[in-house]
C-alpha cells in the first residue's frame, strides 16, 4: 500500500512509520531511565543504610562467598578497573571491613578477607548485595540476556564519540 507523496516527497506511510520508530525509541528511553533511577535509588539506599557505595558493598559480598581473594581476581568479578578496585577495598581497609593478609606459602600475595565488622555489615545491608543491576542482569533467561547484549551493542555502534573505558567504571552512583 503506498500513500500519497506530500511536497518533501514522504509518503504518509513514511511519516507512519517514523512515527512508530521515534514512539517506540522513547519508550525504549523512558525503560532505560527506570533501570538506571531505580539502580540509583537502591545505590543511595545501601550508603545510607550502610554507610559504604555500592560497589563496596559488592567487593564484600565477593568476599563473603570466597575468603582469601586477591586483588585481581575481585576486579575480574566486578569487571572494573583494578585501581578503582584498590581504591574502593582501601576504603573498606579503613573502616575496618576488610582485612588484608599476607600468604603464608607466598609472601607477594595479598589476600582479602571480611572483618567481624564487615562480615555483621554485609548481613544487615540491603539486598542485593550485588546491587539491582548486576543482579537483574544474572536473573535473566539466557535468550533474553543474548538480545539484551545485541540490542546495547547495536545502540552503543550508534553513538559517535564512545569511551569504551566507561565499561569498566562502575556507575557514578555506586561510588
Amino acid at each position: 500500500m503506498s500513500g500519497k507523496a506530500g511536497r518533501n516527497g514522504r509518503t504518509s506511510a513514511t511519516c507512519a512509520a517514523d512515527d512508530d520508530v521515534r514512539a517506540g525509541s522513547l519508550e525504549v528511553l523512558q525503560k532505560l531511565r527506570v533501570v538506571i533511577r531505580a539502580a540509583q535509588r537502591h545505590s543511595l539506599w545501601i550508603e545510607k543504610q550502610c554507610g559504604v557505595n555500592g560497589a563496596q558493598l559488592w567487593i564484600m559480598q565477593e568476599l563473603a562467598e570466597a575468603p582469601g581473594l586477591r586483588v585481581g581476581q575481585v576486579t575480574a568479578l566486578l569487571a572494573i578497573r583494578q585501581a578503582t578496585t584498590s581504591n574502593l577495598l582501601e576504603g573498606l581497609v579503613r573502616k575496618g571491613f576488610v582485612v588484608k593478609a599476607r600468604d603464608p606459602a607466598d609472601q607477594r600475595v595479598v589476600k582479602l578477607f571480611l572483618s567481624a565488622e564487615g562480615l555483621a555489615l554485609l548481613e544487615a545491608a540491603p539486598k542485593p548485595a550485588r546491587g539491582l543491576l548486576p543482579e537483574a542482569l544474572a536473573k535473566l533467561e539466557p535468550a533474553y540476556l543474548t538480545r539484551l547484549n545485541a540490542g546495547l551493542g547495536g545502540l552503543l555502534s550508534s553513538i559517535e564519540v564512545l569511551d569504551e573505558g566507561f565499561g569498566l567504571q562502575p556507575l557514578p552512583f555506586n561510588l
